[in-house]
């Protein structure tokens, strides 16, 4: 077996990531992290999604088990994770395996027995399984014998209420410190912030872990947030510009809109897969894994979708309906451009999100103390979707991160104008307040605006609203104008919005004045509002599209190009026969780099990056094969 191994000085991570995953160096503070949980210390990791967080308990995991310490236990909340994760280790050389339901009782009973004897490096578990007794009566004949050698708890956010994928199951992980003192401890995730991380360190207690706290930044995505008018027309639009024929992912608020946008995506000629809590099991399971395994698929989905998926290439995260939260809209982008090349985070919003999610916190079964903290969450998303300066600038600083601004965002790149919306909101706020004062009851927002506006509808008429004093005082106004200092309005908390209920046993909200709608009637308080969203980019040309999604392979000359074609084609055939994605064989960059070099040799393969030295052994000769045939693949 050739080995990658270039120094004999090297540390054993150091080693670790050269011979085992093919890597020159660590990336940003990885090593640090590293060394510390070797050593034997607890860490909270903080690392934007792509950042390189598996290697953070990987390589421990292999030193520490080299060194006679024994199994990692790797908690991860998703089956199709483990998979692909175990699959990349195997391809790696690296013992791995996973304890989950896709398991018949004889494959879990063999996994069992081989960590016993002590033949696994990382084992992965979900956490519903981790704190059964079962469960734990392994681990415990694993620490009376000294081979428990780590802890590793991804997507620690879940074990936050604060957070926007709370999961009850994680706060029972507080049983591993409690009852294995001494096994290091490695909790990560890619979004929290300071209260979620302060209930993360309480609930797992983590009290005297090191916190290790990247960049939030995502310097390779592209934020754009445009108001909602049309959303599939937009949505469709979106596409078509910028990202037709490449993966993407689509996040909606309900299982309806997501199976009827993806019904409208394939009629449009995209390819375009649902994905939903409310499909069968198989049914997810299969869309899921097409879309990790073939290229060009969008993913119509809910926040059922995404925890987990490790494909480099999304080249798009789009949104029609708003998050709940920024820990949640950042979560979510996050999938897109994990290769670091160029990608896009694209949302319509509009008056109705604003409404629909004051609803859904105002009634829902929670405290009050946990409504004001979510209302507080949603104020801070809306501050970001109607910001007129940089949306990274403003991203970053809720995460407690100071920053420039980047001049990759729709404000950056089109500075949007800004309008005087104080008077229109004293007009609005005026209205409200007189429909109540003359008909006792509260109405809804199309109405309101017809009133100022000045229309002549049945229902003004009926109410004998027309004859109210603010009755067409704001005609000079657009209804999009209007719309827009009520999303304000709302967002800032100088309108309430009311449920009324109706006999027969249907609801519709109604707005009121609050606490709030004084400073603004008062004059006290400016509303101030971008104009109409800024102007589409121009499209792009195919040079540089081409230069966008194949930007691993864009610098090539043309014969490098031909040896990156051949190199892809033949990995699709290596992924089929693994059953796992492309990417876990070779990413991109690993081709790209093969095909520039143009090996002639298994030597010249060495130090190639993302070509360990159980790669280079399994696929060495047929990478020199196949990059050198220059007739095709």
């Amino acid at each position: 077996m050739l080995s990658n191994r270039k120094n004999p000085s090297l540390s054993p991570a150091q080693f670790v990531l050269n011979d085992v995953f093919g890597y020159e160096q660590f990336r940003g503070s990885q090593q640090d992290i590293i060394e510390h949980v070797i050593a034997g210390g607890d860490a909270l990791v903080l690392m934007p999604t792509g950042g390189g967080k598996s290697l953070c308990y990987q390589v421990p995991a292999i030193v520490r088990r080299d060194a006679g310490q024994g199994v990692a236990v790797v908690v991860s909340p998703l089956i199709a994770l483990m998979h692909d994760q175990v699959g990349a280790l195997h391809e790696a050389g690296v013992d791995a395996a996973f304890l989950n339901s896709t398991l018949d009782w004889p494959a879990t009973l063999d996994v069992e027995n081989r960590v016993a004897r002590g033949e696994i490096t990382l084992l992965y578990a979900a956490p519903e399984r981790v704190t059964t007794d079962r469960f734990l009566a392994l681990l415990d004949g694993l620490y009376q014998r000294g081979q428990l050698g780590l802890f590793a708890i991804d997507e620690a956010h879940c074990v936050s209420q604060w957070g926007h994928d709370f999961r009850p199951e994680y706060r029972l992980l507080s049983v591993l410190h409690e009852r294995y003192p001494g096994v290091p401890r490695i909790a990560l995730t890619a979004t929290a912030d300071d209260l979620t991380r302060k209930d993360i360190v309480d609930g797992l207690q983590l009290h005297d872990a090191r916190q290790f706290v990247s960049s939030f930044d995502r310097p390779n995505i592209r934020y754009t947030i445009v108001e909602k008018k049309e959303p599939l027309a937009q949505l469709l639009k979106f596409i078509e510009r910028e990202h037709l024929g490449d993966a993407g992912v689509v996040y909606c608020q309900s299982r309806r809109r997501v199976e009827e946008l993806a019904d409208a995506l394939v009629n449009a000629g995209i390819t375009a897969l649902p994905y939903h809590a409310g499909l069968p099991p198989e049914v997810r399971q299969q869309h899921q894994d097409r879309f990790l395994r073939e290229d060009g698929i969008v993913m119509t989905a809910t926040i059922a979708f995404g925890m987990g998926i490790d494909k480099p290439d999304v080249r798009f995260v789009a949104h029609v309906d708003m998050p709940k939260n920024i820990e949640g809209y950042y979560q979510e982008t996050g999938r897109a451009g994990r290769d670091g090349l160029p990608a896009d985070a694209w949302m319509v919003y509009g008056l109705n999100d604003v409404v629909n999610q004051r609803r859904m916190i105002d009634e829902s079964p929670a405290t009050e103390e946990f409504k004001h903290v979510m209302r507080g969450k949603l104020d801070a998303l809306l501050a970001l979707a109607e910001a007129t300066d940089c949306r990274r600038v403003r991203l970053l600083s809720y995460f407690g991160e100071h920053s420039e601004p980047c001049g990759n965002c729709d404000n950056c790149l089109h500075p949007p104008e800004v309008w005087d919306g104080t008077d229109a909101a004293r007009k609005l706020l005026s209205t409200i307040y007189r429909v109540h004062e003359a008909s006792g009851i509260t109405f809804g927002t199309g109405h309101i605006m017809d009133i100022v506006r000045g229309k002549d509808t049945d229902k003004v008429r009926q109410f004998g609203h027309e004859k109210l004093s603010t009755f067409g005082l704001g005609n000079d106004y657009s209804e999009p104008q209007l719309r827009g200092v009520l999303r304000q309005l709302l967002a800032t908390g100088a309108v309430g919005l009311q449920k009324v209920q109706l006999d027969n046993g249907h609801s519709f909200d109604t707005l009121s004045l609050t606490h709030g709608s004084r400073p603004v009637l008062r004059g006290e308080q400016s509303v101030l509002l971008r104009e109409a969203m800024a102007q589409a980019p121009a499209k792009r040309t195919r040079k540089q599209r081409i230069a966008k999604t194949s930007a691993a392979a864009a610098d090539l000359n043309p014969d490098g190009q031909v040896r990156f074609i051949n190199l892809k084609a033949w990995r699709a055939e290596v992924a089929r026969e693994h059953n796992l994605p492309a990417y876990v064989i070779f990413h991109d960059a690993t081709l790209a780099a093969i095909a520039e070099r143009n090996p002639q040799s298994l030597e010249d393969l060495q130090g190639i990056s993302g070509m360990g030295a159980k790669k280079l052994e399994a696929y060495g000769a047929e990478v020199l094969r196949v990059s050198t045939n220059m007739s095709g693949s």
